[in-house]
């Protein structure tokens, strides 16, 4: 057994390795939620209402993890969800993440606010990334990001629909993050304490944000930018916006930041052929719901045919059985991979796509089930609600 194999059991593993190999600005960005964090501890905690339903003196066949989302067939039912600023937590966190997808099989969806860019993406891992979308309140900007998008060959667009308003994450308040737009003594002293990242990251100069690199009205440096990029949002987003933006996209366009049944309607309805049921990790509206306690309804509002991606507060293959069960296409992680790429780096991905693995097979072998599509046949009925 290797060291990564002793030390890393599980996704909480990487948290903690994570905390405590980056300074706190950036801990803190990633794990923090909305004001008093009650919808981000919802995402985790409402997987405890739901057991699985074991079946025993079954014939077990070869397991198959494969799923089919669209018109497409992924080798895991799970990958990596959009995060902002990975290449902050890891020099090339972007590209270690989708080297790992790649290799596992699986889509990699870039933020908008990727420190490594679509072009260099494709070509480190071999493989053009999904692109996470946030409109920018000029549309000439969109429509020079629709046309890189285009260029690089992007098939799928992730519209991102519920940032519009801004909500308060109070870890970010109290350390400046996305207000402080420059190196202050406070964040000085908090890189020192932190030698490996500083090592790893600031030996080449502060990153940043690779899609608005060279526009100055964006500053200079991945914590400027981050304070221009957040400000520069689209305010007034609607489902307009979303007609149009079906206008221009050829390619497939999923609507993410969807937790009404009445709102994953309405997406279909102005073109596009999925969304993702999110809450953005508990960082946007506090004390919603969980989005475990919202797939069933969701999956009904869209029938069979629109594909439904579901994120928020995954960390357990049990997790993932569970949203497959009750009728999500495909699980996105964020925090996960996230931690496992700032603990470790690109080692740290390939460990945590072993986990999760793992943990689905025997979760669903355990039930008496081999694959994935048995899972998805048998759907509620494999649950106890």
């Amino acid at each position: 057994m290797s060291r990564l194999e002793r030390r890393y059991v599980n996704v909480e593993d990487f948290a903690r390795a994570a905390r405590r190999r980056l300074p706190r600005i950036f801990a803190d960005y990633i794990d923090g939620g909305a004001f008093s964090e009650t919808t981000m501890h919802r995402n985790s905690a409402d997987f405890e209402r739901i057991a699985l339903r074991q079946r025993v003196l079954r014939p077990l066949g070869t397991p198959d993890l494969s799923v089919a989302v669209g018109e497409s067939r992924y080798a895991l039912p799970c990958g990596p969800g959009p995060v902002g600023f990975q290449g902050l937590y890891r020099r090339d966190g972007d590209i270690a993440i989708a080297q790992g997808a790649a290799a596992a099989g699986v889509p990699f969806v870039l933020s908008t606010f990727s420190i490594n860019g679509l072009e260099a993406i494709a070509n480190a891992a071999g493989k053009v990334p999904d692109f996470q979308l946030y409109l920018d309140r000029d549309p000439d900007i969109n429509a020079a990001r629709l046309e890189l998008c285009r260029a690089v060959g992007v098939r799928r667009i992730f519209l991102t629909v519920d940032t519009a308003i801004t909500s308060i994450r109070e870890r970010d308040v109290r350390n400046g993050f996305r207000s402080v737009d420059r190196l202050t003594p406070g964040l000085i002293w908090q890189f020192a304490r932190k030698p490996g990242w500083s090592l790893n990251i600031l030996r080449r100069g502060m990153p940043q944000v690779d899609i608005v690199r060279d526009d100055a009205q964006f500053g200079k440096g991945a914590l400027a930018q981050a304070t221009q990029l957040s400000s520069r949002l689209e305010k007034n987003l609607t489902w307009n916006l979303v007609s149009d933006l079906r206008q221009q996209w050829a390619g497939e366009l999923i609507v993410k930041g969807i937790s009404d049944p009445e709102d994953a309607r309405r997406a279909i309805e102005c073109g596009a052929e999925g969304v993702v049921l999110s809450n953005h990790g508990g960082r946007q509206l506090d004390h919603g719901t969980s989005t475990v306690s919202r797939i069933a309804e969701i999956r009904d509002a869209l029938g069979s045919g629109p594909i439904l991606y579901v994120d928020s507060g995954f960390r357990r293959g049990s997790d993932i059985v569970k949203a497959l069960a009750l009728g999500a296409d495909f699980v996105l992680l964020g925090r996960p991979f996230a931690w496992a790429v700032a603990a470790e780096g690109q080692s740290g991905v390939d460990r945590l796509f072993q986990l999760l693995r793992q943990e689905v097979q025997i979760t669903l072998q355990l039930m008496g089930l081999s694959t994935v599509e048995e899972l998805q046949t048998g759907g509620r009925k494999n649950l106890i609600i």
